[in-house]
């Protein structure tokens, strides 16, 4: 039976952490959240030589083991305790050649805590080209550990890496720096105290905000902060903290002067000349926007055909099982709840695919560094920073993969507001409401010549919702009771083409992680929508169909159309039905009738299912947009008289669906994101107060 031994996978961000994961798992590697929280944990399981197993731990990108945020504590947690089934027997600590000063930090920190430690130098590669030599056999004897040089990209030093996590137990756990120096007298009495534990955990238990996450802890560690070591005030503790670090980059500085050496006259760097460029005052916002453009009508082209096949394929699929299964109960659940259900699950995947395909790409290039560099100065008056405008943009598409995009940011509480409005974006689900309604109550006209009326409405709608998102999330940051944990911290990686095999993992991790993980919840609702919409009480439903035959016996219907007639009958009789007429006095004052509650009740599965429902109220034999707006124009206002869709009640239904939370696969993924019902509890009811009073205010001013 073959061993296995723990690998814990640590480094800075966009050290080619995870391309070096890929190379060592590849698609043997699972991806799920730590105990309790938010943060995303990956796990692989890498082959050694003499039947050694190696389970690979990628922990959360960190710059050093004091603790910032979410994710770094994490890494402390998991170092620290040696009780957990994911305490590593070797940490492999990956670095960048370009940037072994700031690197080698962490792995100064590892070392003192006398676990088994192995030195990676990734993108060994770029060497030559940077004109970057290296003493390997003088910088092991200085750090008393192996370094190996790797190429994640090239997939050389893979090897070499596996042979040295065999060897793992040859190496020295010998410290490289004395932290103790930084006070030796208080050092001296917190070993007197607790002899049996190791002096640097001491220390980063006093110092750390490592309370996250439900891991247990030694309980001894527990009692360290309650003792006497914990009466040192917390500025008196930064500058300790401080001191610590002068201290490591002495010694860090000290190293590379004699190992590290670098030709400049000979690099050929094209880094700076793009970045001079792409991150512009003026031509980086314009570089950004164009190519935001030829992404989304990407995502819009490509996903449609996909999308349309998804569509046609799960309709065959109801129509031919309703026509082959006996009639019944169990038949209609199929036809009409799980099959079109599991269809509402599946469609959304081209879209998720191909977005993260995009957000893949610029990732592994490079660039989407550079995007969040550039859009921090922006975000950051609203309590957001750049990270969070990858999200806002995404949910221009889709506010499913926009929720899950937010998990590249490591600030809990801005990682939350983000989540929080991203829905309020306009999303294409929107849009045959937004079209069906604006062509109803605004003229087709042309402004100045040159811009037609109902194109400009649609454009204020999208800067509506995107406004909205911004002035929420200001608000939220103001309010929210939670203390960020981290400063904006950027890496500016180099350009490199990006590396096939990773941005297809990142796909499939990703579309994976939503359908079996909201999948479940959009699967339940569905059923409980269509059990809603599919039974009822009384004889009006029960006898629906002679009822409808009796009324329109003497009108000469075809068999199509009375069928659309008994099932607009069924329909406002069913139990979703009831709803409709139940909360028509809530929605009178909006200027719509229970008709359009019952829209709006149905439409929570997905905003576009307004029209669908519409058209099956209004008895219409094809649901297409003409024949469906003209019966609309027709519709009555029975408590005031006249249409029913007037500039008010039009102007009202597209600030409701502007602004509310109509989307049950956006609430899954939320739920899933949070770890809780709470956030997208909140989410829907401010959601919903707000798009039920800007249509109200808009309707009473306008009638």
């Amino acid at each position: 039976m073959a061993r296995s031994i723990n690998v814990a996978l640590i480094g800075n961000p966009n050290t080619g952490k995870t391309s070096l994961f890929n190379r060592l798992t590849g698609l043997n590697q699972k991806v799920g959240n730590y105990p309790g929280i938010t943060v995303e944990k990956k796990e692989g399981v890498c082959k050694l030589d003499r039947g050694l197993k190696a389970h690979i731990l990628d922990l959360p990108g960190t710059y050093s083991l004091n603790t910032s945020s979410l994710d770094e504590s994490v890494v402390v947690e998991t170092l620290l305790n040696k009780n957990s089934r994911d305490f590593p027997d070797v940490a492999v600590v990956v670095s960048d050649i370009e940037n072994l000063k700031r690197n080698l930090l962490l792995f100064t920190q590892i070392k003192d805590l006398e676990i088994p430690t192995i030195l990676v130098i990734n993108m060994a590669d770029r060497m030559e080209r940077k004109a970057i030599t290296l003493d390997i056999d003088l910088m092991e004897q200085e750090l008393n550990t192996k370094v190996v040089l790797v190429s994640a990209r090239k997939n050389t030093g893979i090897d070499a890496l596996k042979e040295a996590i065999t060897q793992y137990k040859t190496l020295s756990t010998n410290p490289c720096v004395q932290s103790s120096i930084i006070d030796p007298a208080y050092f001296d009495r917190l070993r007197a105290a607790y002899p049996n534990q190791l002096l640097y955990k001491l220390w980063l238990v006093i110092t750390q905000d490592v309370n996250f996450g439900k891991v247990d802890r030694n309980r001894d560690f527990e009692n360290i902060k309650k003792g006497s070591f914990a009466i040192k005030s917390e500025d008196d503790l930064k500058k300790l903290q401080h001191k610590e670090t002068v201290v490591r980059y002495q010694f860090i500085n000290g190293l590379l002067k004699k190992v590290h050496k670098i030709d400049a006259a000979n690099a050929k760097d094209l880094r700076s000349k793009l970045d001079r460029i792409l991150i512009h005052k003026i031509w980086g916002y314009l570089i950004f926007f164009m190519i935001l453009l030829v992404i989304f009508q990407a995502i819009y082209d490509w996903s449609s055909y996909p999308m349309d096949w998804i569509d046609q394929l799960f309709a065959s699929i109801s129509t031919f099982i309703a026509s082959s299964l006996p009639s019944g109960p169990l038949t209609s659940l199929l036809a009409e709840g799980i099959i079109p259900g599991l269809g509402g699950i599946v469609i959304f995947i081209p879209q998720i695919a191909f977005l993260f395909f995009f957000i893949a790409l610029l990732e592994e290039s490079g660039y989407m560094s550079r995007v969040v560099f550039l859009m921090d100065h922006i975000m950051k008056k609203f309590g957001l920073s750049g990270k969070s405008v990858v999200p806002l943009v995404s949910g221009t598409a889709c506010a499913i993969p926009a929720v899950m995009a937010t998990r590249n940011i490591e600030d809990w509480k801005e990682r939350l507001i983000t989540i929080l409005v991203v829905p309020f974006t306009t999303c294409s689900a929107r849009l045959p409401v937004y079209l069906i309604i604006i062509a109803l109550v605004i003229p087709d006209q042309d402004v100045w010549w040159v811009f037609n009326l109902q194109g400009l409405t649609l454009m204020l709608l999208y800067l509506l919702g995107f406004g909205a998102a911004i002035f929420s999330a200001w608000v939220l940051n103001k309010v929210l009771p939670i203390q960020r944990k981290a400063f904006f911290v950027m890496e500016m990686p180099a350009y490199k083409v990006p590396m096939g095999k990773n941005v297809l993992i990142t796909v499939v991790e990703k579309t994976k992680s939503f359908v079996l993980g909201a999948g479940k919840i959009i699967m339940a609702i569905s059923i409980v929508l269509w059990v809603l919409a599919s039974y009822g009480l009384g004889e009006q439903f029960t006898n629906a169909e002679q009822i409808v035959t009796q009324k329109y016996a003497s009108q000469g219907l075809t068999e199509s159309e009375l069928e659309q007639k008994i099932a607009s009958h069924e329909l406002e009789y069913s139990f979703i039905g009831y709803i409709g007429k139940a909360i028509e006095p809530a929605v009178r004052p909006l200027g719509y009738d229970w008709k359009i509650g019952i829209a709006i009740v149905s439409s929570f599965a997905a905003r576009e299912v307004f029209v669908g429902t519409l058209a099956t109220i209004y008895s219409v034999e094809n649901a297409e947009e003409e024949t469906i707006k003209n019966r609309m124009k027709a519709e009555v206002n029975p408590i005031l008289g006249g249409p029913l869709f007037t500039f008010a009640s039009g102007i009202s239904l597209l600030l409701f669906y502007a602004f509310a939370m109509q989307c049950m696969s956006t609430l899954a993924i939320v739920k899933r994101e949070t770890n809780g019902w709470k956030w997208p509890a909140v989410q829907f009811s401010a959601m919903t107060l707000i798009a039920y009073f800007a249509a109200l205010g808009a309707f009473q001013l306008l009638q």
